[in-house]
């Protein structure tokens, strides 16, 4: 390690442990490293710019962020919760059943946790509430059901992963479908064996006339991620193009279809999504300087040499990979260990001959769980906020998702056709 990199590394260090903003410690720490090997400090601007320059697809991440505020806004995730809680009719702890499905049908047209928890899981935990169920659990389930945005498409983790492995994001996104389902079920399973130790009450059933009425008005939302999905793998849309359309087709029908969105409202989405892009964008754009010192160090390259004097095995590298980004998980937010730590692995897996949609697919999954693994857990802080619930609570609760999760990890990881199979059916993969 060079002395340019170790200063650079300790004031990252130092930036995090102050509980700074981590873009602030990024640029922070690629200044250090630049001014002592004497380079211009304008390379952190070019870097910055050109990673926005010739990184087409990562046009779509502001703009699902858009879609996902205008979903929240225009009341699309009350027809969304309405909806799931028609089909799941009078099972017992229904509204826990209602929560994980409302979950996977707004993830296919978010693809972010954090909007999902935020906007969804708001109306979840207060119906849950109302009707008898614990607090914690109610909590702990909404943040488990909102991991289920970034892996099924169209996902926001999944497009930057793209953007940084090179990796095709089509196939990324029909790579994610299994495990979605597969996780869904595992939540099911969860809150079906709970509810029944707990009593948990049933949902008023629906009758028929009254839920093909509500299926006819829940179309217009129900089609949202239809046609992204559709229009993603058929080749008519890129992802950037998909976005667009989404945040377009979402003004539309919270105007239109279920009169909603005020044009005070509207303003209102228009500058969050403006402070939310320009966050995000500032995390992305000081990864791609700390990517130029990791790759200028040659750390990628070093580290596939030595790993493969060690084992050739791919599956204990999985495992090792997997150790790493849970334990990373309880203390680093999953953008930076997305933006910073990922890529230097990319060598290691190509050279073992991991497919790279595979790898994908297993890091994004195992970065979805340090969403709820504490002390520093995402998740369980908007949970806890907006249900005025105590942490401790739901951090008791939420161990039985999370082995849900981590049982749904190491399927996914050990046997790779679990995330391979839809892509190379529709001829994505070889």
């Amino acid at each position: 390690m060079s002395i340019a990199l170790l200063a650079a590394l300790i004031i990252f260090i130092l930036i995090f442990l102050l509980r700074m903003p981590i873009a602030l410690g990024m640029i922070a720490s690629a200044a250090t490293y630049l001014l002592i090997e004497g380079q211009d400090l304008g390379l952190v601007i070019n870097l910055i710019v050109n990673t926005y320059y010739i990184n087409y697809i990562l046009i779509a991440v502001p703009l699902f962020m858009f879609t996902d505020n205008v979903m929240n806004s225009g009341k699309v995730t009350d027809m969304v919760f309405t909806f799931a809680n028609a089909l799941c009719g009078r099972i017992r702890g229904a509204l826990g059943q209602v929560n994980i499905l409302g979950s996977l049908i707004f993830s296919g047209m978010t693809g972010s946790a954090i909007a999902d928890a935020t906007g969804l899981g708001k109306i979840e935990m207060a119906a849950m509430k109302s009707n008898g169920f614990d607090d914690a659990f109610s909590c702990s389930i909404t943040a488990a059901s909102a991991t289920l945005g970034p892996v099924f498409p169209p996902s926001i983790p999944l497009i930057i992963y793209a953007m940084l492995s090179g990796t095709s994001v089509g196939a990324l996104f029909m790579g994610g479908m299994v495990p979605a389902i597969l996780l869904t079920v595992a939540l099911m399973v969860y809150v079906a064996i709970v509810s029944r130790m707990r009593d948990y009450p049933r949902s008023p059933r629906f009758r028929i006339r009254a839920l093909v009425a509500l299926t006819i008005r829940a179309i217009p939302s129900l089609l949202t991620p239809v046609i992204l999905l559709t229009g993603i793998f058929t080749g008519m849309m890129t992802p950037a193009e998909a976005g667009a359309i989404a945040g377009l087709y979402a003004i539309l029908i919270s105007i239109f279809a279920y009169k909603s969105l005020s044009p005070r409202e509207f303003w209102n989405v228009v500058k969050t999504s403006i402070q939310d892009i320009g966050s995000a964008s500032i995390i992305i754009g000081a990864a791609a300087i700390i990517s130029y010192i990791i790759a200028r160090e040659g750390i990628p390259t070093s580290l596939a040499a030595w790993f493969i004097s060690i084992s050739s095995n791919r599956y204990f590298f999985l495992f090792l990979v997997n150790i790493g980004i849970l334990i990373l998980g309880m203390f680093i937010d999953t953008s930076t260990i997305q933006l910073v730590f990922v890529p230097i692995l990319f060598p290691v897996a190509r050279a073992l001959g991991i497919d790279m949609v595979h790898f994908g697919l297993v890091v994004t999954f195992n970065m979805t769980i340090g969403l709820l693994t504490p002390p520093f857990g995402m998740l369980l802080f908007i949970t806890s906020s907006n249900s005025g619930t105590p942490l401790k609570d739901i951090v008791k609760e939420v161990f039985w998702p999370l082995l849900a999760m981590v049982i749904v990890l190491i399927v996914i990881t050990y046997i790779p056709d679990t995330v391979l199979f839809l892509p190379r059916a529709a001829g994505l993969l070889r």
